[in-house]
């Protein structure tokens, strides 16, 4: 099996690269995000997870160890192949999709091509328990747990006035632990709309 590929990207297409390896050209599928940081003719290593059928051997490309795991465990559940893997790769980065499965943001999931409400309920609910463990890339903070309470009110509020789920949270974390365990639901909205104003 190809674990690994360094070579010259010889052509970068929608969803797919070319990479050059000492006169042999790797069609390597890969996310957005990863063909984005590929240098047009430069050279570039790639991590490669390789899928064999009986019609095709295919090679899918990661710039970084990350995107490369979560590729092997979104493929594990059930209606997600190896194309909506990449799809939500796309849309989501790894530090972005560890975020929307601990917060239950269904709305981030189904902004990846392939992925409707069903199969967003269906990540979400196979993958929760999981998330934690996973690496989200260099530098990212720990991810916080679902919030309970009054928290939970106050999140739901936040959504609703428009602010994204995770940074929602995170402000909601913040203002408690400044407020204490007994916070009001109306201080607690209240502190952490300055927070998300700073």
């Amino acid at each position: 099996m190809i674990a690994r590929l360094t070579g010259r990207v010889e052509a970068l297409e929608d969803g797919r690269c070319v990479l050059d390896v000492n006169g042999v050209g790797y069609l390597v599928h890969a996310s957005t995000r990863t063909l984005a940081a590929l240098p047009a003719g430069g050279v570039a290593a790639l991590l490669i997870e390789t899928h064999v059928r009986e019609d095709a051997i295919l090679l899918y490309g990661f710039a970084e160890p990350a995107e490369r795991e979560w590729f092997r465990l979104l493929t594990t559940v059930q209606g997600v192949g190896a194309k909506v893997a990449l799809g939500v790769l796309s849309a989501l980065s790894p530090r972005e999709l560890v975020a929307a499965i601990h917060a239950g943001d269904r709305g981030a999931l189904t902004r990846a091509p392939g992925v409707g409400a069903k199969l967003a309920v269906r990540l979400l609910t196979e993958l929760r328990e999981r998330a934690g463990a996973m690496p989200t890339g260099p530098g990212f903070a720990p991810v916080l747990p679902p919030p309970a309470g009054a928290a939970a009110d106050a999140l739901s509020a936040l959504v609703n006035l428009g602010y994204r789920r995770p940074e929602a949270q995170a402000a909601i974390a913040r203002a408690a632990d400044r407020l204490g365990e007994g916070a009001a639901l109306d201080v607690l909205i209240r502190d952490s709309l300055k927070e998300l104003s700073r």
